[in-house]
């Protein structure tokens, strides 16, 4: 049987839609992707993106905030497979000279898929980070299907932080669904069987 695959589709989730205050675990659903989020610890809730007072360098409208100034994991499974996500991030910090390192796990029906770190070039910031922006992304030839986003490694050089983040622009790769180009029919031919294509549109 010949197989063909649906054009891969990129998903944006910005959780505006989520009511600001409410604690995960929550559900969301944007263009046919279902997405459950939940934490470990205390978790995370749904805040304005100046709820500090200032608005994080591309984050807008609500956004993941830390429920507590303790450590906790983000925790999203999908509805569909994926082949890659991105999420925008932003450690507490103020004025480091390194950044902290953050780590997305992939797994597929709980089954490890793999693993990828970021960390802030704080150069690029003026020297020194303070509630910085970076992005954090896995892609895999092999399908996912839910990620663990984790506070990994406080800044090397030290520094006044807080093993916290929040997070927003989530953006995943919905995995190829194959399809079926032909349909194959077995017909007797000369004492046997030969197989012809009758074609169908897709």
């Amino acid at each position: 049987m010949l197989s063909l695959q649906s054009q891969a589709a990129s998903v944006l989730f910005n959780f505006d839609d989520v009511p600001q205050y409410s604690s995960l675990p929550s559900t969301l659903t944007v263009d046919g992707l279902t997405a459950q989020f939940a934490a470990t610890g205390q978790g995370f809730s749904i805040q304005a993106a100046n709820v500090l007072g200032f608005t994080t360098v591309g984050f807008s409208g609500n956004i993941i905030y830390p429920n507590s100034i303790y450590q906790a994991d983000l925790q999203v499974s999908f509805s569909q497979s994926l082949t890659s996500f991105s999420i925008l991030y932003s450690p507490e910090e103020y004025g480091t000279d390194t950044s902290a390192t953050m780590r997305v796990t992939a797994f597929m029906n709980g089954g490890l898929v793999g693993t990828n770190t970021a960390s802030i070039n704080c150069d690029t910031q003026g020297g020194a980070c303070t509630w910085a922006t970076g992005t954090l992304g896995f892609s895999s030839v092999l399908a996912f299907n839910s990620v663990l986003v984790h506070y990994d490694k406080t800044p090397a050089t030290g520094g006044d932080y807080g093993p916290i983040f929040m997070a927003d622009n989530m953006n995943v790769t919905e995995a190829p669904v194959p399809l079926s180009a032909s349909i194959w029919y077995l017909l007797p031919a000369l004492g046997g069987l030969r197989m012809v294509s009758r074609k169908r549109k897709v």
